[in-house]
């Protein structure tokens, strides 16, 4: 390659990452974040970007990526001279991302329910159909989340709703203040409680009236619900996932059943926590299925006695969001397309008797496995 290729191909690559730093990939399909040499990243499987990651901010490192154009640009006499010298081309740096990496958060709690937040990498053991996997990816820090907020609005609710507000408003200032959060609403209607052009916020004033948008009346389609909020956390900022149901009755409404929503939550990382304000009265009141939802997304079902105790429960699950454990592994053995994958995940440490760990069951393997290089 000549002097003028060289040069070429330096200012090339110079004003492809400024363009990236100045209009960003707009895909939504991207790897976990991979660290590699000290350096994390993440990958656009569309159009093959690989962008400096911040893990304690959970996203695209802004700094360093507008800093790489400028580095090319100011490189390129020095890159130059030394491909005159050393004619031989050095082997391209390659990224090398699995689209089956497994991301999983767990929360421990010793035997007497308290919960432990200080262990490191070495205490843990994940397992997948019974096969021990080797972690790659663990951190121990409050990350901001996306949060789906998934409120019932059928009729039985309107005695209810100042109290759900109240636990709402208590959520969002236990939580960590960069997290993101929307609003569905539903009754046999599944609505958006954010207006256009809002598609997120932390902000109380603004969830608050979202909650209030629709009036209650009506059935209960829980799992369209559900289903709705799965596929709209993937379109938020954040790598972690959560959903907040809060509902006081059964599903009788929707058009998915129990399967599709357990189906649909198990091909997600978004841990389901679960409200059950019930009557006891109530026939269509199922706390089994949503038990079972919540725990097998790795998150956890509550059944307040008294509707004031839902505040005190909204923290509690704020608190529970912002101290867990991110783990994150590939696979040792591919599967089919579709296939579930049983994870058990195990901590042990000196000085507790026996620990208790949260997290998902399992999830299907991705329709579309593939290993991407980028170079």
């Amino acid at each position: 390659m000549d002097h003028f290729s060289v040069v070429t191909n330096v200012v090339r690559s110079g004003l492809v990452c400024l363009a990236d730093w100045l209009c960003g990939c707009r895909h939504n399909r991207t790897a976990h974040p991979i660290t590699l040499k000290g350096n994390t990243y993440i990958v656009c499987f569309e159009c093959g970007a690989h962008l400096p990651y911040d893990l304690t901010k959970m996203r695209v490192n802004r700094r360093r990526l507008m800093a790489l154009p400028l580095l090319l640009l100011t490189g390129f006499g020095a890159g130059a001279r030394l491909q005159a010298a050393q004619p031989q081309a050095a082997e391209p740096f390659a990224l090398s991302i699995n689209v089956n990496y497994v991301m999983l958060h767990a929360r421990v709690n010793d035997q007497k329910g308290q919960l432990v937040s200080d262990l490191q990498e070495q205490a843990f053991e994940v397992y997948e159909d019974g096969v021990r996997q080797s972690i790659r990816l663990f951190r121990n820090e409050d990350t901001p989340v996306t949060v789906g907020l998934v409120i019932d609005h059928s009729g039985s609710m309107r005695p209810k709703l100042a109290e759900v507000i109240a636990g709402a408003r208590a959520f969002v200032r236990s939580s960590n203040p960069e997290d993101e959060m929307f609003v569905v609403n539903f009754n046999e209607k599944v609505t958006l409680g954010l207006l256009d052009p809002i598609r997120f916020t932390n902000r109380v004033e603004e969830l608050e009236p979202a909650i209030r948008r629709t009036a209650p009346g009506g059935m209960t389609a829980l799992y369209d619900a559900v289903v709705k909020s799965l596929q709209l956390l993937q379109t938020g900022g954040r790598e972690k996932k959560v959903l907040i149901v809060i509902s006081d009755g059964g599903d009788n409404a929707s058009t998915h059943n129990l399967a599709k929503v357990l189906q649909t939550a198990g091909r997600s990382s978004a841990l389901v926590y679960i409200v059950g304000v019930f009557e006891p009265q109530d026939p269509d009141r199922n706390p089994d299925v949503l038990r079972r939802l919540a725990q097998a997304t790795g998150g956890e079902a509550y059944f307040p006695g008294q509707l004031d105790e839902v505040v005190e429960i909204c923290e509690r699950i704020a608190r529970d969001v912002r101290k867990q454990y991110t783990i994150g592994y590939i696979p040792s053995a591919p599967a089919s397309p579709g296939v579930y994958r049983r994870v058990h995940v195990i901590a042990r440490a000196a000085g507790y008797r026996k620990l208790v760990v949260r997290t998902r069951s399992g999830y299907f393997s991705p329709e579309q496995g593939r290993e991407e290089r980028v170079k």
